[in-house]
C-alpha cells in the first residue's frame, strides 16, 4: 500500500511501522465516513477556486460517494499497512480515477485532515450523549413526581441530618444533569470550528474559501489561525473530555449512594432482579456489579482527560505526531459515557423506594432544627436559644412524616421542588 509521504523505494522497517502506528488504523474506523465528507467539501472547495473542473469535482464526488458505499458494506477496511483513513481515501481515489484522484490532496495536509474528521466526530458524538443525557433527566424527573412524597434521611457527615424526600434526592440529579447538559453545549460552541484549510498548520499559497467549506460542513465558524488550529488539538480534546467527566460525576453520585442505599442496612429500595449480579461462592449475594462499575469509569473518564492535558501541555507549536494518542482517550470516554448513560437509566427505572423501610429508619432526632425554627416563630426566641431548647422538647414534637416534608417550604427543598423550572430547562434544551 502506498504511503501518502512515500517519495522513493525506501521500505519503512516493520517495527517502526508498526509502533508508530499503533491502534491508529483500528481507531480511524470511527471516523472513516467524516473524513470522506470532509474530502467532498475540501473538493467542491477547490472546484470554487479552479483547482478542480466541474467535471474533476464530480468525478471525485461520485468516488467518494462509492467509496462511502463501500465502506458502509463492510467491503473496504483499513489496515496497519494503510497507516490510517487518510490514505485510504486517496489511494481508493488515485485507483479509481487516475489523475483526478491525486488532486484531492491539493492544499490539504493529514493534519487538518484528521483534525477535520475528529471535529466532526466529537460533534456527532456529542449530539448523541445529550439526547441519552436528556433521556436520563426526563427519567429522574419521572420519578421525582411519582415519588416526591416518600421520605428519605437527608445525609450529612455520614449521619441522619435532615428529611428529605426520594422526590428531592431524585431533582438534586435532574438539576445536576441539566448543568452538565448545558456545560455540554457550551463545549460544542468552543469546538464548533473549522480547521480545515489550515494544511500542515502554516496554510498555503492558494486562497482556499475556507468559510465556504466550513458552511458545506455545518461548524458554525472557521478556526482562523492555521497554526492555532495545530495547537488546539488537545485543548479541544480536553473541553470534551471535562464535559464527559462532569456528566459520570453525577451518575457516579448516583451510584454511590445508591450501592448504600440498596444495602442490607438501609434497605431503602427494592431493586430488580434482573439488574443484579450474584456470587460464585456465596449463594446468597445479590450484586449491584453496574453501578461499582458506574463509579470506577468516573475515575477512567477522568484519567482520560489527565492523559490528554498531559500529552499537550509540553509540545511544541505545529503538529507532533503525540496526539495521535489522543485518540484512545477519546473514543474511550465517549463510549464510556453513552453506555453509562444507557445503564443507568435502566437503573433507575428498576427500583422502588420502600415507604415503610425507610420510615422505620428515620430517626427522630433529625427534626430538631424543624423545632427550633418553629419555636423561633412560635416564640418570637432567636435561633440560637431555640436551637438549645429544641434538644429537650424534641420528645414533644408531633411528628407526622408526610407533613414534615410538606412543611419544607423554602425554595428547592422537599416541599417546594419547583419542578416547572426544570421542565422549562429541558424544553430549552431539546
Amino acid at each position: 500500500m502506498t504511503k501518502l509521504w512515500q517519495k522513493d523505494e525506501n521500505i519503512l522497517h516493520p517495527k517502526i511501522e508498526e509502533y508508530t502506528v499503533g491502534s491508529d488504523y483500528i481507531f480511524d474506523r470511527e471516523i472513516m465516513s467524516y473524513d470522506i465528507l470532509a474530502s467532498l467539501a475540501h473538493a467542491k472547495g477547490l472546484e470554487k477556486i479552479g483547482i478542480l473542473t466541474k467535471d474533476e469535482f464530480n468525478s471525485l464526488k461520485f468516488g467518494l460517494q462509492e467509496l462511502e458505499n463501500e465502506w458502509q458494506a463492510g467491503k473496504i477496511n483499513i489496515t496497519i499497512q494503510d497507516e490510517d483513513c487518510h490514505t485510504v481515501i486517496e489511494n481508493y481515489l488515485t485507483n479509481k480515477l487516475g489523475s483526478v484522484g491525486k488532486k484531492i490532496h491539493t492544499g490539504r495536509s493529514r493534519n487538518d485532515q484528521v483534525l477535520t474528521a475528529m471535529r466532526l466526530y466529537m460533534k456527532a458524538e456529542l449530539n448523541i450523549i445529550k439526547q441519552l443525557t436528556l433521556d436520563l433527566v426526563k427519567t429522574f424527573l419521572a420519578q421525582t413526581k411519582k415519588h416526591k412524597n416518600v421520605p428519605l434521611p437527608g445525609y450529612s457527615h455520614t449521619q441522619q441530618a435532615m428529611l428529605s424526600s426520594v422526590g428531592h434526592y431524585y431533582a438534586s440529579f435532574v438539576e445536576s444533569l441539566l448543568d452538565d447538559l448545558e456545560f455540554l453545549q457550551s463545549v460544542k460552541s468552543y469546538i464548533d470550528k473549522s480547521p480545515l484549510g489550515s494544511a500542515a498548520g502554516f496554510g498555503v499559497n492558494l486562497d482556499l474559501p475556507r468559510k465556504f467549506v466550513a458552511e458545506e460542513l455545518g461548524f458554525a465558524n472557521v478556526q482562523t489561525n492555521s497554526m492555532y488550529c495545530q495547537n488546539s488539538k488537545g485543548k479541544f480534546e480536553s473541553a470534551y473530555l471535562e464535559s464527559l467527566s462532569q456528566i459520570m460525576m453525577t451518575l457516579s453520585k448516583f451510584a454511590t449512594d445508591m450501592l448504600m442505599f440498596s444495602s442490607q442496612e438501609f434497605k431503602f429500595f427494592v431493586i430488580n432482579p434482573n439488574l443484579v449480579t450474584g456470587s460464585s461462592i456465596m449463594p446468597h449475594k445479590k450484586n449491584l456489579d453496574v453501578l461499582e462499575i458506574i463509579r470506577g469509569n468516573a475515575t477512567v473518564v477522568q484519567a482520560n482527560q489527565m492523559m490528554v492535558k498531559e500529552l499537550y501541555k509540553n509540545l511544541l507549536s505545529g503538529y507532533n505526531r503525540d496526539s495521535q494518542l489522543m485518540k484512545k482517550p477519546l473514543f474511550g470516554s465517549i463510549k464510556i459515557v453513552k453506555a453509562s448513560l444507557e445503564v443507568a437509566k435502566l437503573f433507575l427505572e428498576g427500583i422502588t423506594p420502600d415507604k415503610k423501610e425507610i420510615e422505620s429508619k428515620i430517626n427522630p432526632n433529625i427534626f430538631m432544627a424543624d423545632l427550633a425554627n418553629q419555636l423561633v416563630v412560635e416564640q418570637g426566641i432567636c435561633f440560637r436559644d431555640a436551637y438549645i431548647l429544641a434538644k429537650d422538647k424534641i420528645s414533644e414534637y408531633n411528628i407526622i412524616i408526610s407533613d414534615e416534608i410538606h412543611k419544607k417550604i423554602s425554595l428547592g427543598a422537599a416541599g417546594n421542588l419547583c419542578l416547572e423550572e426544570y421542565e422549562e430547562r429541558i424544553k430549552l434544551l431539546s
